[in-house]
């Protein structure tokens, strides 16, 4: 705490520009002898300002309502010199001045946040992920003027409080045909976003305490669909006098793969295809979403779709190697493919990725590290959501399990037999 510096408040009067007989109320701070000065936007007429006390004379009821007024501002001026001490930071008379009249980080607001946030992110996250935080920021404008019937809120006023309400107003939002928007997890999604807003706020010290501190987010945990060797292996051998859906089923299949997102198969140009350490092909990429370098060794089934489509990319090197459309489209199309193949599952462009994971990598044996580098993740934990055993997996692993027990029983038959 600083004990050494200097500190004064008094209030002072200026003749007023509009009315001859009328002082203009000031009041000026001084910090180790430099000041800082706010008008505090009242007028005394000069009979009846005392100069000596720096107060209105008289005992009036005007005057008693002034006098309070500026023993109140005196109040809080001093207050606020008490918690910029309080929370360690430099005094100064502009410092004052400032966190009186709510300029300061502690009278941020939650709109100011989310635009410092915006702002800063837009070119450190990608396209599809700021997209996910202004759907969270408009529920958040939602939240405050249909419910708390305000367009804005200070930081400081946030709580455990404000947090739950406005998970609840999330749970039982509806669309104008009163049908309910999210889910349990669509819910956590955006309390999950907001958390990392208040936690840059938290950062930047406009709050001294995070609200999401004691609340905990709640995931259902579900499986992730996937195909099976078989469900793969029939859509695998369809093939379409449609255009648009072989190709679509084309890229799908590349994916199952390769472990590829949607993303990364649109943008796969030729220039990424190389000989790798083995001598083989390999694709050399990095991954749209964080950017993690991935290298995949080629697979057959993978290799011949993408000879049957390289003459096409090879007129210019920046072509794409796929003709693949938008994944809105592309995920239209799967599922007219899965009808027609007997595939009911929601097949979607990212049940490439999970099928890549469980039935080619997992399910054959390969280990969940190997398969981790593959999918580009940074985390083994993330793999882990892709990663099921199957139970075809299981029963041979048992099975394998069961050989070697009959095969050590077998031997130890035989050692007491010659012994």
């Amino acid at each position: 705490m600083q004990t050494n510096s200097t500190f004064s408040i008094i209030f002072f009067t200026r003749k007023s520009r509009s009315v001859t007989n009328k002082l203009s109320i000031y009041i000026r701070i001084t910090v180790n002898g430099k000041r800082s000065e706010i008008s505090l936007k009242r007028s005394i007429l000069f009979k009846d300002w005392d100069a000596s006390k720096n107060r209105a004379r008289g005992k009036n009821y005007k005057i008693r309502i002034l006098n309070t007024y500026l023993d109140q501002v005196y109040s809080q001026l001093l207050d606020c010199h008490k918690q910029l001490l309080d929370e360690g930071k430099i005094v100064s008379a502009n410092a004052i001045k400032r966190r009186y009249l709510g300029e300061d980080d502690t009278h941020k607001t939650l709109k100011e946040l989310i635009a410092y946030h915006n702002t800063n992110m837009i070119t450190v996250l990608k396209s599809g992920t700021m997209k996910n935080y202004y759907t969270t920021e408009k529920y958040l404008h939602k939240f405050l003027k249909q419910k708390l019937k305000m367009d804005d809120i200070y930081l400081k006023q946030l709580n455990y409080r404000f947090i739950c309400d406005f998970e609840q107003f999330l749970r039982t939002y509806k669309n104008n045909k009163k049908q309910l928007m999210l889910s349990n997890n669509g819910v956590m999604k955006h309390l999950e976003r907001f958390k990392k807003i208040i936690n840059l706020a938290f950062k930047l010290e406009w709050i001294l305490k995070n609200p999401f501190v004691q609340f905990q987010l709640k995931f259902d945990k579900f499986d992730r669909q996937y195909l099976t060797e078989r469900e793969l292996e029939r859509i695998e051998k369809t093939n379409y006098k449609n255009e648009r859906l072989e190709r679509v089923k084309d890229c799908f299949i590349f994916s199952c793969y390769t472990g590829l997102s949607y993303i990364d198969v649109k943008e796969l140009t030729l220039n990424q295809i190389t000989r790798g350490i083995d001598n083989n092909h390999w694709i050399f990429t990095k991954r749209e979403k964080t950017n993690e370098t991935v290298k995949i060794p080629i697979l057959p089934k993978a290799m011949t779709i993408i000879d049957k489509y390289k003459r096409d990319s090879e007129k210019k090197e920046k072509n794409p190697l796929l003709p693949l459309c938008s994944n809105q489209k592309a995920n239209s199309y799967l599922k007219e493919i899965a009808k027609d193949c007997g595939v009911h599952k929601n097949v979607t462009f990212h049940v490439a990725r999970h099928t890549f994971a469980t039935t080619v990598m997992l399910s054959n044996g390969v280990p969940i590290e190997t398969v981790s580098k593959l999918l580009g993740h940074t985390k083994l934990t993330t793999t882990q959501i892709y990663a099921r055993v199957v139970e075809s997996k299981i029963s041979e692993d048992f099975q394998n399990l069961l050989i070697r027990f009959e095969t050590k029983k077998q031997k130890r038959l035989k050692e007491v037999s010659e012994g």
